[in-house]
């Protein structure tokens, strides 16, 4: 599974469709990502594990989220005032 996590992010070009956003506008799918990769690691320091499966997230929403964005939602989980459950 590694090996093919490890395929998947060489030939990682841009975001893939994700049938759980079909419109054009892409914020939730943004917003999801940047969720899923916080609890992915999360998860993974908790258990001790590498965390490269991770990684599929974070270049999902780096590439779908605008910086200012992810700048402005990483200062609240430093201050402990960010809206979404992770």
């Amino acid at each position: 599974m590694a090996e093919d996590m490890q395929l998947k992010l060489c030939r990682y070009r841009t975001a893939p469709f994700d049938s759980r956003f079909p419109n054009q506008n892409q914020t939730r799918n943004c917003w999801q990502n940047y969720l899923d990769f916080q609890r992915c690691q999360r998860a993974m320091d908790a258990r001790g594990a590498d965390a490269t499966p991770c990684q599929w997230y974070f270049r999902v929403y780096k590439s779908l989220c605008p910086t200012s964005w992810v700048t402005a939602w990483d200062e609240a989980r430093e201050e402990g005032t960010f809206p979404g459950k992770i």
